[in-house]
């Protein structure tokens, strides 16, 4: 610890409540007294405090190793207590036995359904917005594709949206094959969203019409049922997917829009 000496080469000392404390400076150059016994007493304090939440949580374990496998306490629960309250003596035909319990199981998941229906929307609303907001700000999409702006964002969502996945909380690609893409910079980590959409990119057989500087040839798209979007050609999501993909290609060179 650097305490602070005079100029006889003794430790400086400061009185404080009628104590006398060595002066140390500290990293950032300020000064202060040291007073031993009082951090002696803190560090032990501060051990035995440790020691009482250590054992807190090891007894805690120890209690939810019994209850290892059930996902859902309440459900549990109140299962028990259906099944407390059966009088066994009243039910004698295993009919009437297995009906009370069928009317509890239902009883359970009707009060639940509503609730899972929502969690399962809810979720989903979210994976749509994830993806989609991984193609709005691709800079690859940005810089490389040959249809600009929100036409070269609809292009690729429509083309390789399917291969994104929410993982999670984070958007996860998957090749033709279904494997997880992996980056080429991050070795043995997953591809993020910006990655993933390059490497779906670069494995598109048809790469060359979509992209900028291909030297395509144009040709082949139809016009998608009319309509304009500032002079392009535009179609609806439905008409874009039922066309091949050469003409899908062509769409996207010649700057079409996508509307869903």
């Amino acid at each position: 610890m650097p305490f602070k000496f005079d100029a006889d080469g003794h430790i400086v000392l400061q009185e404080v409540n009628g104590q006398k404390l060595p002066v140390f400076t500290g990293a950032d150059g300020k000064e202060a007294p040291f007073d031993a016994d009082s951090t002696v007493a803190t560090i032990g304090r501060l051990n035995g405090e440790a020691k009482g939440h250590r054992e807190r949580a090891e007894a805690a374990e120890g209690k939810l190793k019994g209850f290892e496998g059930i996902e859902d306490p309440a459900a549990a629960l109140k299962a028990l207590a259906t099944m407390k309250n059966l009088d066994e003596k009243k039910l004698v035909d295993a009919g009437e036995r297995d009906q009370a319990i069928a009317s509890a199981v239902k009883s359970v998941e009707e009060k639940y359904a509503p609730m899972l229906k929502e969690a399962e929307t809810l979720k989903s609303q979210l994976n749509t917005h994830l993806i989609g907001g991984a193609f709005a700000s691709s800079k690859f999409i940005a810089e490389k594709f040959a249809a600009e702006g929100p036409a070269g964002v609809e292009i690729a969502r429509a083309l390789f949206g399917n291969s994104l996945k929410v993982e999670d909380g984070k958007v996860v690609g998957y090749d033709a094959q279904g494997n997880k893409l992996y980056s080429r910079t991050r070795h043995g980590e997953l591809a993020n969203a910006e990655e993933a959409i390059e490497l779906l990119v670069e494995a598109y057989p048809y790469k060359d019409h979509i992209l900028k500087g291909s030297g395509a040839n144009g040709g082949g798209a139809p016009n998608g049922g009319g309509g304009n979007n500032g002079g392009k050609k535009s179609m609806s999501r439905t008409s874009f997917d039922a066309l091949s993909p050469p003409d899908q290609a062509a769409f996207a060179r010649e700057g079409g829009v996508v509307n869903d």
